[in-house]
């Protein structure tokens, strides 16, 4: 007998907040299966408040509680059954995060969870990659973000190591990430990869997704180191104005596409991998199934 209901996921980023809302069905006898039914994005910048201010300002706050509201009757007209909202790098630094997780719980009933960057890369690793990758190679994971980078080492089907770096597009645009950070990633990943030949990418958040719709590839295949290259420049070589006309690009992307980027070139070239895979999914559909999982662990 087949089984639907509806997960919710809803991912407080440092760049945007998102709702992703998947059907899960379920057969006796066979693997569920993840179907993605409502992605919603609002280009909230958290991060430009709280990395530079240490608190998110009064204006995003107001924002913030008109999105979960917004959220919460999505969530309610869809008939999800479950949810979990999670914050990343922007709410676990803000000063004021546990005042304004608070407030919203007041506003609109849906609870904050304020994640940290090693629960935040344990979530991203929890995506189901058995569908994308080959489980005799070796990749390792990139997920770009506002505020910080979670890089997960995939050999053979399995995790091997993980590890959540402060170093995001947002904090980039503003001049906040040291030399230091760079250098800490460049080693960490040189030295997890050093035992594996032939590494390929893999790359999650808005800005990848982006860049690979523009290179009219067709779904699986990978964009190479020089196709990456070449469009660095190429957005680099043009104006904020710019990108936003002849590259069609949303405001809140135009910027912070370049230090995206910037980080999967630097993760292509500490790894020696070729290749980057594309398969749109990141920290939501994390959520999604740890959610699944912890509903399998109660049953």
């Amino acid at each position: 007998m087949l089984t639907i209901e509806k997960y919710a996921a809803i991912d407080i980023g440092s760049n945007a907040v998102r709702l992703l809302i998947s059907s899960i069905h379920e057969e006796e006898g066979k693997t569920p299966r993840f179907k993605k039914t409502s992605l919603v994005r609002v280009p909230i910048r958290l991060g430009a408040d709280v990395f530079k201010d240490r608190k998110v300002s009064e204006e995003n706050i107001i924002r913030m509680i008109d999105a979960m509201q917004a959220y919460q009757l999505l969530m309610k007209t869809h008939k999800v059954v479950r949810y979990k909202a999670c914050a990343t790098s922007a709410m676990r630094e803000a000063e004021n995060g546990k005042e304004v997780v608070q407030l919203i719980k007041e506003k609109t009933g849906i609870q904050i969870d304020i994640i940290d960057g090693k629960d935040e890369a344990a979530i991203i690793a929890m995506t189901d990659l058995n569908e994308l990758i080959n489980t005799d190679a070796t990749y390792l994971y990139v997920d770009v973000g506002g505020g910080s980078t979670e890089f997960t080492l995939f050999h053979n089907g399995k995790t091997i190591v993980s590890k959540s770096f402060k170093l995001g597009t947002v904090r980039l645009l503003n001049d906040l990430v040291p030399d230091h950070t760079w250098t800490e990633v460049e080693q960490w990943i040189r030295v997890h990869v050093k035992d594996y030949s032939r590494i390929s990418l893999i790359g999650s958040g808005g800005n990848i997704n982006n860049i690979f719709k523009n290179s009219g590839k067709s779904t699986g295949k990978p964009l190479s180191f020089l196709y990456l290259s070449s469009y660095y420049k190429l957005l680099n070589s043009l104006t904020y104005e710019e990108r936003i006309w002849q590259l069609n690009l949303n405001q809140d992307r135009a910027d912070v596409i370049i230090p995206a980027a910037r980080i999967y070139l630097s993760a292509m070239k500490w790894s020696g991998a070729k290749d980057i895979y594309v398969p749109k999914i990141g920290l939501s559909d994390g959520i999604i199934k740890s959610l699944y999982n912890e509903k399998l662990k109660n049953n």
